[in-house]
């Protein structure tokens, strides 16, 4: 199958650049100019990369593109819950204190 070459200027990547450059700064200036605690900054430095990955995958890895945009989505949530598994898993684990000392 022959992919026909868009020549249109990608001013959805120029958006996702800038916003990824505004949200990477806005947490940098909330980590270092703030005065608010540690357990906050860490909330909104989470929930801005959060914000900022979802926002990467949308603009930058085309996830609603392709001959089935819906399987992608699928895909995706179904790494999220794995990795989400995979690290609340490892916690429990490890701070469960069942180890023999």
């Amino acid at each position: 199958m022959e992919h026909q070459q868009s020549k249109s200027f990608p001013i959805s990547h120029v958006i996702g650049f800038v916003a990824s450059l505004v949200l990477t700064f806005a947490a940098a200036g909330i980590a270092l100019k703030t005065n608010l605690s540690f357990k906050v900054i860490m909330w909104i430095i989470g929930s801005l990369a959060v914000i900022q990955a979802g926002m990467q995958l949308f603009m930058f890895m085309h996830l609603r593109e392709g001959e089935d945009g819906k399987t992608n989505l699928i895909n995706m949530i179904y790494a999220v819950f794995m990795v989400i598994v995979i690290v609340v898993g490892s916690i429990w684990v490890l701070t469960s204190g069942h180890a023999a000392h």
